[in-house]
C-alpha cells in the first residue's frame, strides 16, 4: 500500500476511534445514555490492534493518547465506584469530574488530529 493511501487508512481509523470515545463520553455524562461500555471495548480494540501499523510519530501518538486516556478512565472509575455504595452523592459527582475530563481529552485529540499535531506535546505539556 502507497504511504498517502495507508496514512489517509490511518487517519480514519483514528477519526472512527475518537467518533466512538466521544459517543462515549458524551454519554456519560447523560443520565441514563449509557452505550459506553461496548463501543469503548471496540475503540480500544481498534487502537490496540492498529497501533503497530503506524508509521509516523504524531499519528502514533494519539493511538497511545486514546489507550492511555482510556486505561486511566477505567483505573479512576474503578477507584470511585465504591462511593456510590457509600454516598450516592460522591460518587455522582466524582463520575461526572473524570466524564468531563475523558470528553475534554478525547475533543483535544480531535483537534489535534485535524491540525495532524502530536499528542506528545500535551502530555509534556507544550
Amino acid at each position: 500500500m502507497d504511504s498517502n493511501m495507508q496514512k489517509d487508512s490511518h487517519r480514519t481509523i483514528s477519526w472512527v476511534s475518537y467518533i466512538l470515545h466521544l459517543i462515549v463520553a458524551i454519554s456519560a455524562i447523560i443520565p441514563g445514555a449509557q452505550v459506553g461500555p461496548v463501543l469503548l471495548v471496540v475503540a480500544l480494540v481498534i487502537d490496540l490492534v492498529k497501533k503497530g501499523d503506524v508509521r509516523e510519530p504524531w499519528m502514533a501518538s494519539h493511538f497511545e493518547y486514546r489507550i492511555r486516556t482510556v486505561l486511566w478512565a477505567a483505573v479512576l472509575y474503578a477507584v470511585t465506584f465504591p462511593l456510590w455504595f457509600l454516598f450516592f452523592f460522591p460518587g455522582w459527582l466524582a463520575w461526572c469530574g473524570i466524564s468531563v475530563w475523558f470528553l475534554y481529552r478525547i475533543v483535544l485529540g480531535m483537534v489535534r488530529l485535524n491540525a495532524e499535531r502530536s499528542m506528545a506535546e500535551v502530555d509534556e505539556g507544550k
